[in-house]
C-alpha cells in the first residue's frame, strides 16, 4: 500500500464538549480484583429468604415425628427395662426422663409466649397504621395506652411516660399524638437499636476485611445478624425464642430481598470510606465496607419491623449515615 503524499487535513469538530482529564475514567488494572459486591451478606439474605416448598416441609415434618416417635419409644423401653432389672437405677432414669419432658414442656411454653410478644407487636404496628391511615383520635389514644401498659415496667421509659401524660390532652388528632408518643416513647429505644446496629455493622465490615478465612465473613455476617435482630425484638418488648428469632430474620431478610434492598453500590463505598487508598485497592476492605453496608440495611429494617409504631417522616434512620458513625476510624482515609 502507497503512502499518501502530501499534508492531510484532520476535521476536529471545535463545539462537541470534550471531557477533562480529571474526567476520564479509570484504566483497568489487571492485576486488581473485580469490584467487591457483598456476596457475603448476599449469600446470607438468599438462604434466609428462601422459602422451602411444600413436599420439603413435609418430609421434614413427617421425619421430625418419626424420629420423636421413636426416641419416645426407644426411652420409654430402655427405662421400663431397668425397672425390670435394676428398680432403683430404673426409677432413677424414670425421674430424669420425666424431668427432661417438663424442661421441654417449659421451653415450648416460652416459645409459644414469644410469639405470642411478637404478635402483640405486629398487631399494635397494624393499628397505628390503620389509625393513621383513618385519622382515628379514639384509637390513637386506645393504642396509646396499650403502648403506655407494654412499657410500664421498664425504666427507661419512665420519664417518657410521665412527659406523655402530661401532653396528651394536648392533641387532638390521631397523627400529632402518635408523634408525641412516638417521640416520648420510642426514642430511648431507638437510640438503643441504634448501637445494636452500628455494632453489628462495625463487626461484620471489620471480620469481612481482616479475617481471610473462606466463609469466614458468611458465618460472621449470620451470626451477628442473628443476634441484632434479637435484640432489637428484645428493646422493643418483643423477645423472642430461638423459633421466634428465625422466623423474625426470615422476614426481616425476605422484604430485604423482595425490595432489592440486598444490592449496595459504588457510592456508598466512596460516601462511606471517604475514597480511602484501601478501599480502592483492597478487595477485603472494600467487601467490609458493602457488607456492613448490608447488614446496616438488615437493622433498619429489624426496627421498622419490631417497633409497635411505624417510623413518622423524617424519622426514619438514614443507613449512609448510619454505616458512616459505625465505620468511623475502622478504614483509614
Amino acid at each position: 500500500m502507497s503512502r499518501p503524499k502530501g499534508p492531510i487535513l484532520f476535521d476536529l469538530d471545535e463545539d462537541t464538549p470534550r471531557a477533562a482529564p480529571s474526567e476520564a475514567p479509570p484504566v483497568p488494572d489487571p492485576d486488581l480484583p473485580p469490584p467487591p459486591e457483598g456476596r457475603a451478606m448476599q449469600t446470607v439474605a438468599a438462604l434466609a429468604a428462601r422459602r422451602p416448598s411444600r413436599l420439603a416441609r413435609l418430609f421434614w415434618g413427617l421425619l421430625g415425628t418419626l424420629l420423636t416417635l421413636a426416641i419416645s419409644l426407644a426411652a420409654w423401653n430402655f427405662a421400663a427395662g431397668l425397672v425390670a432389672s435394676v428398680p432403683l437405677l430404673g426409677y432413677v432414669v424414670s425421674g430424669l426422663l420425666i424431668a427432661l419432658v417438663l424442661v421441654l414442656l417449659a421451653i415450648a411454653l416460652r416459645e409459644l409466649a414469644a410469639f405470642a410478644r411478637l404478635g402483640r407487636i405486629d398487631a399494635l404496628h397494624r393499628a397505628a397504621d390503620a389509625a393513621l391511615a383513618d385519622d382515628d383520635l379514639p384509637a390513637a389514644r386506645r393504642l396509646t395506652d396499650d403502648l403506655v401498659k407494654l412499657y410500664a415496667g421498664r425504666e427507661d421509659t419512665r420519664w417518657g411516660r410521665e412527659r406523655l401524660a402530661e401532653q396528651r390532652g394536648d392533641q387532638f388528632d390521631a397523627r400529632t399524638l402518635l408523634a408525641l408518643t412516638e417521640a416520648e416513647l420510642l426514642t430511648p429505644l431507638d437510640a438503643a437499636a441504634l448501637r445494636q446496629v452500628e455494632g453489628a455493622a462495625r463487626q461484620v465490615a471489620a471480620v469481612t476485611a481482616l479475617v481471610p478465612l473462606a466463609l469466614a465473613d458468611v458465618v460472621v455476617a449470620l451470626s451477628a445478624n442473628l443476634r441484632m435482630i434479637r435484640r432489637i425484638a428484645e428493646i422493643y418488648g418483643g423477645r423472642s425464642g430461638t423459633l421466634g428469632s428465625l422466623r423474625l430474620t426470615r422476614a426481616v431478610l425476605t422484604h430485604l430481598v423482595a425490595t432489592g434492598a440486598v444490592a449496595v453500590g459504588d457510592d456508598v463505598i466512596s460516601s462511606v470510606a471517604g475514597g480511602s487508598l484501601l478501599s480502592k485497592i483492597s478487595r477485603r476492605f472494600g467487601e467490609g465496607v458493602v457488607n456492613g453496608a448490608l447488614t446496616a440495611r438488615v437493622g433498619v429494617a429489624a426496627m421498622e419491623v419490631c417497633r409497635p409504631l411505624p417510623f413518622s417522616p423524617g424519622k426514619r434512620p438514614k443507613v449512609r449515615r448510619l454505616l458512616t458513625t459505625a465505620l468511623s476510624g475502622l478504614f483509614p482515609s
